[in-house]
């Protein structure tokens, strides 16, 4: 989903991730190495790797130019969509801290409605590029799909003169889950 950015935006990168919490994640996959593994420990070392990266890419206070990065971790429970890391300045070790300690999917998967939520808060950032990245197995079984959210999201992006991406980084399911979503413009990923 892209729109050309304002004039007035300011240079930088926001980013919202939304992890899937549901109680999917708790199947076992083959993982890289062959072996069977929870999809909630793949998408672990997922978001520690997406941080460390994040990190990098930011650049260390004191050693040359620094980038601006915005970011915030999005979770979900039977009461909604939650910020397990708020959104602002980036903090990749507390993405990377909760990342080691998250252990117990559970909850089904309002994966509609967290979108909506992690879109609507990188809508709101003054940075010029604006992300929104989805780790999930991909059953959505409460609220709208996440393919029913986007033109909705779409919209408020052009209003705002805004550029908004949304990639889905999707563990051990049929691609197909996915065409209503890339056919409006995300990117997915296979894990």
């Amino acid at each position: 989903i892209f729109c050309t950015a304002p004039a007035q935006a300011e240079e930088g990168v926001a980013l919202a991730i939304v992890y899937d919490t549901s109680g999917s994640m708790s199947e076992a996959v083959r993982d890289s190495s062959g072996k069977r593994s929870p999809k909630y420990k793949i998408a672990n070392r997922a978001l520690e790797a997406i941080a460390r990266q994040l990190q990098a890419y930011a650049g260390k206070p004191g050693e040359g130019a620094q980038r601006k990065i915005q970011a915030g971790l999005f979770t979900f429970d039977g009461s909604g969509t939650r910020a397990a890391v708020p959104f602002g300045p980036l903090d990749a070790p507390a993405m990377i801290e909760w990342a080691r300690r998250f252990s117990s999917p559970g909850s089904g998967t309002p994966l509609g409605n967290a979108v909506r939520t992690a879109g609507d808060t990188v809508l709101k950032s003054t940075l010029s590029r604006k992300h929104v990245l989805v780790i999930t197995d991909g059953m959505n079984t409460i609220g709208p799909d996440p393919a029913a959210v986007l033109p909705s999201l779409k919209k408020q992006a052009e209003s705002k003169q805004a550029a908004l991406g949304v990639h889905f980084v999707a563990f051990d399911v049929n691609a197909s889950v996915f065409n209503s979503v890339k056919k409006q413009g995300a990117t997915v990923l296979g894990a």
